[in-house]
């Protein structure tokens, strides 16, 4: 009788724990009427035609949404007529004079291996036999000409899990306002805006955004809270910390300048369920239209948003 109720409690626990982890699926005819019908058709702002990079290679964790942004900022392109988007997956795109074509850059979940964590050197070892010196002055190379692109008028959109792009890297962690640490499982959050009047949330109409997704916790530039937060969830209401945290709120989304150009970082979302819900998509929108320098958004550091 033990050893039943014993499995039953392994059970029930396994069961709490995975219940909410959202089931991942392909893109389909019907995912991409769907996503165009929730769509916004329009921007908020008039603006001329950007050029757009969507950077949507891996070397490290897999994150199955990859394709459906892809297609998602596709239809944002098509609906408002605002960007024209590029996807690419080669390392070339890094390229100093390339970077130059684009008003704006998104890395679309562009994670690498562990634990160098450095996008540029895994994608150098896995597409030529250079020595090991040429590849960290190559990725060296590669992450300075992101830094310039952005610091001399570019914009660059980080979506979820490409905050690890140079994780241990201090002066990319400085440029996009942190570094990850870890997230705890997946599980339902209340993410809350930080000020309701700010034109990057107003499609949040003050209720905030409640899904499933990882709570993200971070680290390193993160500390310096040298941006203006957007969303931020509640540290006692997240199951599963490795550890207790000085400061309740964990800001999950932000802008930020770096140079004379423009930063914006969004935590949301894991998963493609997420985007059933229209105001995630009208979030992506603002966020991509302050990058490209068409939608003005205040972008200074708040006041009192980092812990005495």
């Amino acid at each position: 009788m033990k050893k039943v109720i014993y499995t039953l409690v392994i059970i029930c626990l396994s069961c709490s724990t995975f219940a909410q982890s959202m089931k991942d699926f392909p893109v389909s005819e019907e995912w991409l009427e769907k996503i165009e019908s929730l769509a916004p058709a329009d921007t908020r702002v008039d603006a001329p035609l950007r050029k757009v990079l969507v950077f949507s290679q891996h070397t490290g964790f897999y994150h199955w949404i990859i394709p459906h942004n892809n297609e998602m900022l596709k239809i944002l392109a098509k609906k408002t007529g605002a960007f024209d988007i590029t996807i690419s997956r080669d390392i070339d795109s890094f390229d100093a004079k390339h970077l130059k074509q684009y008003d704006a850059i998104i890395l679309n979940n562009s994670n690498p291996s562990g634990p160098d964590r450095d996008l540029f050197a895994d994608l150098l070892r896995q597409n030529s036999s250079l020595g090991e010196a040429k590849i960290a002055e190559l990725s060296a190379m590669y992450e300075e000409n992101l830094m310039e692109y952005v610091a001399k008028g570019g914009g660059l959109m980080i979506m979820h899990g490409a905050i690890t792009v140079q994780n241990n890297s201090e002066k990319f962690s400085a440029m996009v306002g942190g570094s990850f640490d870890y997230h705890p499982r997946q599980q339902e959050m209340h993410l809350k805006e930080v000020d309701p009047s700010h034109p990057l949330v107003q499609a949040f109409d003050g209720k905030g955004f409640t899904h499933v997704d990882e709570p993200y916790f971070f680290k390193n530039a993160y500390f310096d809270y040298n941006f203006r937060p957007l969303l931020y969830i509640e540290a006692d209401k997240i199951e599963g910390k490795r550890k207790e945290v000085d400061n309740n709120t964990i800001y999950v989304a932000w802008i930020k300048k770096h140079g004379k150009g423009r930063v914006f970082y969004s935590s949301p979302s894991h998963n493609a369920q997420s985007m059933d819900q229209p105001e995630l998509l009208q979030f992506f929108l603002d966020g991509l239209q302050y990058v490209a320098g068409d939608l003005k958004a205040d972008d200074s550091t708040m006041e009192g948003i980092k812990p005495e």
